[in-house]
């Protein structure tokens, strides 16, 4: 099965399309602030939350209700398409229900294997993935830079370094960002 979470008027042929606003005519109404989810353990190959993860949240205790319903539904080596907009971009600032700003590095607090690595250091990281019990290795993150940033860049103006340099200092270099989790759970036996 592949889900698509938060569809809004984006439906997927070949997903389950899913929203909490019967209005936009998903194949499926859920509110995915609101636990269990209605898939079995296990059962999801695929998951895309485009534009949805940030939106999703605001209390701590249901966002982490979210990545353990997200985990438990998931198969292992089940791929998770997260796309966001950049928390230091005008297209997260200016929308009220923009609640969670989405990055890479605070989806690898749910990674075991960085928990661990983390622990060994003895880095104050939030070993989130070990006080949940859930498994999401960041298998990619790529951004969309903004103008005139990516045409500055597809020009060769400037390098993926000095783009970094700009993200940390400025608002509305980045414009999104496509991260990739796979579920890494124990192999069915």
């Amino acid at each position: 099965m592949k889900l698509n979470l938060g569809c809004g008027s984006n439906r997927k042929d070949g997903y389950v399309n899913v929203d909490r606003e019967a209005v936009l005519a998903p194949d499926l109404v859920v509110d995915l602030e609101a636990f269990p989810w209605p898939w079995p353990g296990d059962s999801v190959d695929e998951v895309l939350m485009h534009h949805v993860l940030e939106h999703l949240g605001r209390d701590t205790a249901t966002y982490l209700g979210i990545m353990r319903e997200l985990y438990r539904v998931c198969r292992h080596d089940a791929r998770v398409r997260i796309v966001v907009p950049h928390p230091r971009h005008d297209l997260f600032l200016n929308d009220p229900t923009h609640v969670r700003p989405v990055t890479p590095e605070s989806l690898e607090l749910f990674s075991k294997a960085r928990n661990r690595k983390w622990a060994a250091e003895g880095a104050a990281n939030s070993q989130l993935a070990l006080f949940l019990d859930v498994d999401f290795e960041v298998v990619s993150a790529n951004i969309l830079p903004s103008e005139p940033w990516r045409t500055r860049y597809a020009r060769r103006e400037i390098d993926a370094k000095a783009l970094s340099e700009a993200a940390r200092q400025f608002n509305n270099v980045i414009e999104e960002t496509t991260i990739v989790l796979r579920a890494v759970k124990a192999a069915p036996g």
